[in-house]
C-alpha cells in the first residue's frame, strides 16, 4: 500500500442487526487485515440492537484502525455520507455486509485505480447461494443469468477491463465526492446507482475488473426475492422522479416494467383471439424453460429445474409491478397534489 492512507468504508445496509453477517469468519476483521497497515474501516451503524456493536466494539478495542460510527437516520445514502465525511484516507471502498471479499480484494482495487486513471473501479460480483437448498441455487442462479438480470456486467461477469456504468462495492479516489458531491439522501434505494450514473454522464470512467471478485449471498426464498425485488423496482421510478432525470438510472431498470405492459397487451389480444393472447406467453415459457433447464443442468440437480423456471416470472413480475406501483404514485400525486413520503 502507499505511504496514504487508504480508507474503507464497510456499508453494512445500513448495518442494522448485522451480528449474523458482519461477525462471519470471512467477514472484514482484524485477522483479515495484517497485511494493511495504512488503512482506517469505518463500520457504520444505524442502532443495532443485537451483538453488531459488541462485535465492532470488541474489534476496536484490538485494533485502531476500526471504528465505529452512528447512523441515527438509519437509511443506508446517510450511512455512506457519513463514512466519506468521517474517512481521512486518499482511497475510499464502500463494502456491503451480504458479501464475502477475499484477502486481495482491497489491493487489487486500489491498484486498478490508480493504474487506469478511473473515478470508480470494481470487481464481478458472483451470486451464491445461502444454502443448498435446490430452492436457494436456483434463486441464485437466477441473478446471475442475462435473461435474469439482463447486461448487469457485474453480475454476469466479463473477460477484460471493460468500461460500465455503475459497479458494486467500488474504489473512488476521495476527490471525487467533491467534484460530484456525495450520495442522494433522498434515494433510500440506488443511491449508488445515481452517484455512478453522474460520473458516467459527465465522462468519467468507470471499470469492472474481471480479475477482482466478490462474492454476494441471495435471498432464498421466493417470498423475499419478490420483496426486495419489487422495492427495487419501485424505486426505479422514485428515482426517475426524484432526481428528475431518466438518465440516473440505465435502460435494463426499465425492461420488467416494459415486460408487465407486455403482457398486459397480450391480454388485450384475447379479444381479438385466443393465439394472439398466447403466443407471447408461450415464447416467454419456452426462453425461461430453456434458460431454467440449462441453469439444472450445471447444478447437477433436477429439482432446480422447475423452481428456476418458477422463479423467472417472480423475478420479473415483483420488478416491472413495482415500478407500476412507482407509476400509480406518480400519478395520485399528480391528482391529488399530496407528494408521496421516500420512507412509505
Amino acid at each position: 500500500m502507499r505511504g496514504d492512507t487508504s480508507s474503507i468504508h464497510i456499508r453494512p445496509h445500513p448495518c442494522l442487526n448485522e451480528e449474523r453477517f458482519i461477525g462471519g469468519s470471512w467477514r472484514i476483521s482484524p485477522d483479515r487485515l495484517t497485511r494493511l497497515e495504512l488503512i482506517e474501516v469505518l463500520v457504520i451503524d444505524g442502532g443495532s440492537s443485537d451483538q453488531t456493536r459488541a462485535i465492532v466494539a470488541q474489534w476496536e478495542r484490538r485494533d485502531k484502525r476500526f471504528k465505529l460510527v452512528d447512523n441515527p437516520d438509519r437509511y443506508v445514502p446517510h450511512a455512506l455520507n457519513l463514512g466519506i465525511r468521517a474517512a481521512s484516507g486518499e482511497f475510499i471502498v464502500i463494502m456491503g455486509a451480504h458479501a464475502a471479499y477475499p484477502a486481495d480484494y482491497l489491493s487489487k482495487l486500489e491498484e486498478g485505480l490508480q493504474s487506469t486513471g478511473a473515478l470508480n473501479v470494481g470487481g464481478v460480483c458472483l451470486t451464491a447461494p445461502r444454502s443448498e437448498a435446490p430452492k436457494a441455487r436456483a434463486i441464485a442462479a437466477l441473478l446471475r443469468h442475462p435473461l435474469g438480470v439482463g447486461n448487469s456486467l457485474f453480475r454476469i461477469g466479463v473477460d477484460r477491463p471493460t468500461e460500465v456504468d455503475t459497479v458494486p462495492f467500488g474504489c473512488y479516489p476521495r476527490g471525487v465526492f467533491g467534484t460530484y458531491g456525495l450520495f442522494d439522501e433522498r434515494l433510500l434505494r440506488n443511491q449508488d446507482i445515481e452517484f455512478n450514473k453522474r460520473i458516467y454522464n459527465s465522462g468519467g470512467k468507470i471499470l469492472l475488473l474481471p480479475d477482482v471478485q466478490c462474492t454476494y449471498f441471495a435471498r432464498d426464498t421466493f417470498r423475499a426475492l419478490w420483496q426486495n425485488n419489487f422495492q427495487n423496482g419501485l424505486w426505479v421510478i422514485r428515482t426517475a422522479k426524484l432526481t428528475r432525470r431518466l438518465s440516473s438510472l440505465s435502460l435494463r431498470h426499465f425492461v420488467p416494467l416494459g415486460f408487465v405492459f407486455y403482457l398486459a397487451l397480450a391480454a388485450l389480444c384475447s379479444f381479438f383471439g385466443w393465439f394472439a393472447a398466447l403466443a407471447p406467453l408461450i415464447l416467454y415459457l419456452f426462453l425461461t424453460g430453456a434458460a431454467a433447464f440449462r441453469i439444472a443442468w450445471r447444478e447437477g440437480s433436477a429439482l432446480v429445474f422447475p423452481l428456476a423456471w418458477a422463479g423467472f416470472p417472480v423475478l420479473h413480475l415483483s420488478y416491472g409491478l413495482g415500478s407500476l406501483q412507482g407509476l400509480w404514485e406518480l400519478a395520485k400525486e399528480k391528482i391529488i397534489k399530496k407528494p408521496i413520503r421516500a420512507g412509505q
